[in-house]
């Protein structure tokens, strides 16, 4: 007789591989999975976890926030990494000259870089000039920023509740009665 050991709690749930099947992207895990064992850089450990990321984990950022992020004066020709999609951002007016690497780039966005004399590059490429990540910027989009995080947290109608309720309209008969208006009972 043996000691009952609980196993209930041992299965380590993350990824170690991605779930896509799409052999490019296998390739590139291969490729980062090669470097982090060989670099021992942080840099490469970081970009093969992202690589494992379902989309949500993955979200894109914008022309407009590329920019933003290399605005500071000791970003200055730095390379711009996103494990993810860069897209188009008509608010800005005027592209600046940067060069991005990113899993995938629109179409709109890849000729607004190029007409200001940027580049864009692919991991494979970023291995082969970066392979410790050196003058480098790796940068997500903003996870919380999908429309369904609206609607997550303490419920709608509640104090100190800002959370977005399900609703068919924003019409007077949808969710504006008491708490909503001052003619019904109060208003918070």
């Amino acid at each position: 007789m043996g000691i009952d050991i609980s196993h209930k709690n041992e299965r380590k749930v993350r990824r170690t591989e991605p779930k896509s099947q799409d052999i490019y992207l296998r390739l590139l895990v291969k490729l980062y999975r090669f470097l982090a064992r060989k670099t021992n850089a942080k840099f490469n450990y970081v970009v093969l976890k992202r690589l494992f990321m379902s989309r949500i984990n993955r979200p894109s950022l914008s022309l407009k926030r590329c920019s933003q992020l290399l605005y500071a004066k000791s970003r200055k020709n730095k390379i711009l990494v996103t494990v993810g999609t860069v897209t188009d951002d008509v608010r800005l007016a005027t592209v600046p000259k940067m060069t991005i690497c990113a899993l995938k780039v629109t179409g709109a966005a890849r000729a607004r870089v190029e007409a200001a004399g940027g580049k864009v590059i692919s991991f494979d490429e970023l291995a082969r000039k970066a392979p410790t990540g050196k003058k480098t910027v790796l940068v997500q989009g903003k996870r919380k920023a999908r429309e369904a995080c609206k609607h997550f947290g303490r419920a709608p109608g509640l104090p100190r509740s800002h959370t977005k309720p399900y609703v068919r309209s924003k019409g007077r008969k949808f969710e504006k009665a008491r708490g909503r208006r001052t003619s019904c009972g109060y208003k918070k």
